[in-house]
């Protein structure tokens, strides 16, 4: 298979259809896996209980860092509170203690500056992986039992984009082969594209959008933008029209991307949310004044999947593996 998320026919196929069918229905539970929705919500009384979890395997460089938002992000996006994070560490036999250290202080530093607690998990040292594998569950709570689910977009929404396309992927590229694109970059580039993994959280986003009134939420993965684009019309049951001359993306991120043969719409993307929601301008415009850049990129239709580009109307097929897999130089 190729490297990357599992496609969708598959994921039907032997997660979501196993899981319809099961006789196993908890009350407690709300929200149940599906295309698009990253976290499951469980009523366990006075709040709503939100469970996610997320790995990081496409990244050698700041594995900590992006492994606490990737997964605190899933949380924002359902327009509630992470509370804290449950890790699992796969180490390979040659790891250093200072290699340990080195992604121990990353994951406590990112998580403290989130508020976040490392409530628990399990580290290893083992033969079955080459490179430092993470993974993390996340916890979090509901505010006033209110909760957005990837899934509820609505017929004549605009979709608003917050930040640029492909943060996370850029910041990846540029710090994993630093020494390679010192020979073709000025160092102002390389520096700058590695300070994006600054903006990979989506906190401000999600409480402003939770509170205008978005019904619909989803932060951008693997994939990139078209992939999340199209996750939240399948998760919705609708159509969507992209308007691809209106995603920003930053100049850093389009000559790296360049010079990895990658496109940066369908790169893994985090630091980015999507939004659905009426008055898209004036969510715009709410979330400029508190310093997020944002903007109106797409509609919910009742038509097909489709992108918007120099005028032509393309097919928005399902997410291929992201385009970090296929990065070459």
């Amino acid at each position: 298979m190729e490297t990357g998320k599992l496609p969708s026919d598959l994921l039907e196929k032997y997660i979501f259809d196993r899981s319809k069918k099961s006789p196993v229905r908890q009350r407690e539970v709300i929200v149940r896996p599906n295309i698009g929705e990253d976290c499951s919500i469980l009523d366990i009384g006075n709040e709503l209980l939100i469970l996610s979890t997320d790995p990081i395997t496409g990244a050698c460089e700041n594995i900590g860092r992006l492994l606490v938002n990737i997964n605190a992000n899933d949380i924002y996006s359902s327009g509630c509170v992470p509370i804290g994070l449950l890790v699992t560490l796969l180490l390979p036999n040659d790891i250093t203690e200072e290699g340990l250290k080195s992604i121990s202080d990353d994951l406590f530093d990112e998580a403290e500056k989130a508020g976040l607690e490392i409530l628990g998990g399990h580290t290893e040292i083992t033969d079955a992986v080459v490179r430092p594998v993470v993974s993390a569950t996340v916890v979090g709570k509901s505010v006033n039992r209110k909760y957005v689910k990837t899934g509820g977009a609505v017929l004549g929404q605009d979709v608003v984009m917050t930040k640029y396309a492909a943060l996370e992927g850029t910041a990846i590229l540029a710090g994993d082969n630093e020494k390679k694109l010192e020979e073709l970059l000025p160092q102002e580039i390389i520096e700058k594209a590695k300070g994006f993994s600054e903006m990979l959280s989506v906190k401000t986003e999600g409480l402003i959008g939770a509170e205008y009134g978005a019904s619909s939420m989803h932060d951008v993965t693997e994939g990139g933008i078209l992939g999340a684009c199209y996750e939240i019309a399948e998760a919705s049951g609708t159509g969507i029209e992209v308007y691809a001359d209106k995603i920003p993306i930053l100049p850093e991120t389009k000559r790296i991307c360049e010079l990895f043969h990658v496109d940066p719409l369908r790169l893994i993307s985090s630091g980015s949310m999507l939004i659905a929601c009426f008055d898209g301008s004036g969510l715009v415009q709410r979330l400029k004044n508190e310093g997020i850049n944002a903007s109106v990129i797409g509609k919910i239709t009742d038509g097909g999947k489709v992108i918007v580009s120099c005028g032509q109307r393309i097919p928005l097929g399902e997410p291929e593996a992201d385009m970090i897999y296929k990065a070459y130089l």
